[in-house]
């Protein structure tokens, strides 16, 4: 009985993890996104507020945060994690960048094949340079991203969690007590 009992403790502890690492992907990529939401706005001098561009950032950001998740789950990038950490990190941005630009290829192929194009015309009429374009921001974001998620693997969670958010510990030098 307590065998059951430390499995389903143990299952409940991975899916609050994973719902918190969820949560801090999602709203990561939800600020930068929304932020070129706005910027563009600005840009483009649209003073009047279109939610329904937020809205797609929203989703974008999830959808993202979905991809990322996934391919954490692969290992995929783990072959630089021996190098260095900026080129670790700067390895995992360009892969997980393939990531969502072939995610986004296929997104956009399926959503020509729904409205109706044949798959030669809907591969064909995919606006290859608009996802390029994407593709550079979102590499741009992974950048730091992933510089934080590989001094939080070298570090140890707990201690990148002292470190950055400042919950020192007793125990620990890396960070000054507060009192």
């Amino acid at each position: 009985m307590t065998g059951d009992n430390s499995v389903s403790k143990t299952r409940k502890q991975k899916a609050t993890h994973e719902l918190k690492e969820l949560l801090v992907i999602f709203f990561y990529l939800a600020f930068f996104f929304c932020a070129l939401v706005t910027y563009s706005m600005l840009l483009l001098n649209e003073y009047h507020v279109k939610y329904l561009n937020y809205a797609f950032a929203l989703i974008n950001a999830l959808v993202i945060t979905k991809v990322v998740m996934i391919g954490e789950y692969v290992h995929a990038g783990r072959r630089g994690e021996t190098k260095p950490l900026v080129l670790s990190a700067l390895w995992k941005a360009f892969i997980f960048t393939l990531l969502v630009f072939a995610f986004h290829v296929l997104e956009e192929v399926i959503k020509r094949l729904i409205h109706g194009d044949a798959m030669a015309e809907a591969s064909r009429n995919i606006r290859i340079d608009e996802l390029l374009g994407r593709s550079l921001v979102v590499f741009c974001v992974f950048i730091p991203f992933f510089a934080f998620r590989e001094f939080r693997r070298v570090m140890g969670e707990d201690e990148f969690k002292a470190l950055v958010f400042g919950k020192a510990e007793p125990n620990n030098p890396a960070v000054p007590n507060k009192n």
